[in-house]
């Protein structure tokens, strides 16, 4: 007998959402099941209520909340048909705070402490790139296009595909990597049994390799590196709409974000108080 979530999994394929966001859905609301010991079709707004509170009292992030809301507004809107049950659901509020972004030197001496190829070549792909830690993971072999000069992202956020450079160092990088380590096709960082690399045990090696060259390994996660990516371009002077386009973003509001990190636009940028006289 086919499950409410064996269902839910087949509606999120339809609707075209990431392999990733997928995932999350799924263990969101098989903690759930678990908590009330139930299958979500034999419960209803109160159920969904309790399940709410709990997490709220549990101190997860606003983020973290929205995935679980998302999750359960999928669940009853879509797989189960009553959106009664999750009508009173609002979106949480997340604080806007800035972009965490490394100097350059800091990424290099980050890189420099992934002691495995795989982590170091996968952290240098998304900070030459900007792609996401779901995207790098994914990458295979036939998505390196080596006479265009760019990298072919096929399973971008919502499934979007996009072209990202590559540059002649980085395939310099890419080819000395699959020359001395051979991962199993078709993927180009690999786990175990040649199954792609999770991005779990990528995100705990980033980890590992920050608090080693002694940066904050609680804010240093892969999106710094893809921040950074964006920040850099930025300060060296690349347009903003370029960025938008490497990065995946849908709006450009997105992508403004990073001009209230961007160093170089600060500096640039004379304060008021230079255009006054002398009066000391």
């Amino acid at each position: 007998m086919t499950s409410v979530l064996d269902n839910m999994m087949h509606d999120l394929r339809l609707a075209g959402l990431a392999e990733d966001t997928r995932r999350r859905y799924q263990c969101s609301i098989r903690r759930f099941e678990q908590f009330h010991g139930r299958s979500p079709e034999q419960m209803g707004r109160d159920e969904v209520r309790a399940w709410v509170q709990e997490l709220e009292s549990s101190g997860i992030g606003p983020s973290r909340l929205m995935q679980h809301f998302a999750a359960l507004k999928f669940l009853y809107r879509k797989t189960l048909g009553q959106p009664e049950a999750v009508s009173f659901l609002s979106t949480p509020k997340r604080p806007k705070k800035l972009p965490t972004v490394l100097a350059a030197d800091q990424v290099e001496r980050l890189l420099e402490a992934l002691e495995l190829p795989k982590f170091r070549v996968l952290f240098t792909t998304i900070y030459a790139t900007g792609m996401r830690i779901s995207e790098g993971c994914a990458l295979e072999t036939g998505d390196i296009d080596a006479a265009r000069g760019v990298i072919n992202i096929r399973h971008g956020k919502g499934d979007k595909e996009r072209l990202v450079q590559l540059s002649p160092r980085l395939l310099t990088i890419l080819r000395t990597y699959w020359l001395q380590q051979r991962p199993p096709a078709p993927y180009l960082f690999t786990g175990r049994a040649g199954r792609r690399l999770n991005q779990d045990v990528a995100r705990n090696a980033m980890r590992w390799a920050a608090a080693r060259v002694g940066l904050d390994w609680r804010k240093i996660t892969p999106r710094v590196l893809r921040n950074s990516f964006a920040t850099h371009l930025l300060d060296g002077g690349t347009d903003l709409r370029i960025i938008q386009v490497l990065l995946g973003h849908e709006s450009i509001e997105t992508t403004t974000r990073y001009l209230r990190v961007s160093t170089a636009l600060l500096t640039k940028t004379k304060s008021p108080l230079e255009r006054l006289r002398d009066t000391g």
